[in-house]
């Protein structure tokens, strides 16, 4: 004998269905509490029908669902470059510790702490009043010794004298010759000169003072330009080129930015910091970067073209990401949700790499109310310049 019960549901139809429910359980179908709710109050037998009536009916309580409001923005093309940050240190273009390589008594100071000297300048001056004296005697006996070989060389020219007695005299003329200039490069050894041009730092001798090979006198550097030594992990190698551009910066002199180029990229990776040690050169015209500075350093690399979308957009499960791009389907705009391969994060945007298409449009404000499928209404599209309170007045 049949249940009244399941006599009288399988008289039901969908349209019967449809026509009955009230208003508030179009939702509640959806999400499947509607079934839930039939299945605990009926009886086996009527919940298995109310089951196969439950299939049908859903659907097209669905079809008869409110499109939901959302927000979207198109997918578009920007211009990106990978940002990498290091710290460095300011060497100078050149740079030198002036010291003496005799042991002399210092007798004239041709500088002052800081002063900026020329290439040749001398700057320290020591006793050669000994030196002098050797190199006129070394200067006359070269001279005679070049007169006696001149005087024989025309003697053997007329045969009045041997060749023998030739080689003899040019031996002891080019011998007096390489004692004069020999007693001329020690004489030179008590004039320190400026080896290029550049600033020179604090005196550390003063007239009188007896230095000794090794002892410092001062420091010169050419600040013209500055070399910035930095290393950069061995991940960005690739990215790395000579004359790639960089920006630096000190907290020193108030954060200002200097524009500079990378000179040149070491031949070797250090083994335990995994990183390669960069060299880039910093113009210096004013002289405000000194040797030693700390700079913090950005320079960009791989330039690109790439699918720039809003951060918000971005639906994270688990290790994946997904998006819900918006698509035209039978003259009605519904969601489709699609995963995404994303790369570089700027601020409030996110690089994709694969998974979407230029100006296809992704929802960014709504998402806790779409799912896959859902029927939307686009009330406004955003550009990424305007707030989130503009776009909502405008939907408005």
């Amino acid at each position: 004998m049949v249940h009244p019960r399941a006599v009288e549901l399988l008289q039901f139809r969908p349209k019967d269905v449809i026509e009955f429910a009230p208003k508030n359980i179009l939702p509640l179908a959806d999400s499947g509490y509607l079934r839930e709710t039939m299945m605990m109050r009926l009886p086996m037998p009527e919940a298995i029908l109310s089951g196969f009536l439950m299939m049908f009916a859903v659907p097209l309580l669905a079809q008869t669902a409110k499109p939901v409001d959302v927000i979207v923005q198109r997918a578009s093309l920007q211009p990106l470059q990978n940002r990498i940050e290091a710290l460095g240190t300011l060497r100078a273009n050149e740079s030198i510790r002036l010291t003496s390589n005799v042991t002399k008594t210092v007798t004239d100071i041709n500088f002052d702490d800081g002063q900026r000297v020329k290439k040749g300048q001398v700057l320290v001056e020591m006793t050669s009043a000994e030196e002098r004296a050797l190199l006129d005697e070394a200067r006359i006996t070269a001279e005679e010794a070049r007169k006696q070989m001149e005087r024989v060389r025309a003697l053997v020219e007329t045969k009045a004298a041997s060749q023998s007695l030739l080689d003899q005299r040019v031996r002891e003329y080019e011998s007096a010759h390489a004692r004069y200039l020999a007693i001329n490069a020690r004489l030179k050894d008590l004039q320190l000169v400026a080896p290029f041009s550049g600033v020179v730092g604090l005196r550390n001798i003063s007239v009188g003072a007896l230095v000794s090979p090794g002892d410092l006198i001062t420091t010169i550097n050419d600040d013209s330009r500055m070399k910035l030594d930095f290393t950069v992990p061995e991940l960005y190698l690739r990215s790395l080129r000579v004359d790639l551009p960089i920006s630096a910066r000190s907290r020193a002199l108030g954060d200002k930015v200097f524009e500079g180029r990378i000179y040149s990229i070491d031949n070797q990776i250090d083994p335990v910091t995994r990183a390669i040690t960069v060299r880039a050169l910093l113009p210096n015209d004013n002289g405000e970067l000194k040797q030693g500075m700390l700079m913090s350093i950005d320079l960009y690399a791989n330039q690109r073209e790439s699918l720039v979308i809003s951060e918000s957009a971005l639906v994270p499960m688990g290790s994946s990401n997904f998006v819900f791009v918006v698509e035209l389907q039978d003259d009605q705009q519904v969601v489709e949700r699609r995963q995404v391969t994303i790369g570089q994060r700027l601020h409030g945007a996110v690089e994709i790499l694969t998974g979407l298409e230029v100006d296809e449009k992704v929802v960014t404000h709504g998402l806790q109310k779409i799912r896959s499928g859902t029927l939307v209404n686009i009330t406004a599209e955003e550009t990424g310049e305007e707030t989130l309170s503009e776009l909502i007045d405008s939907a408005s």
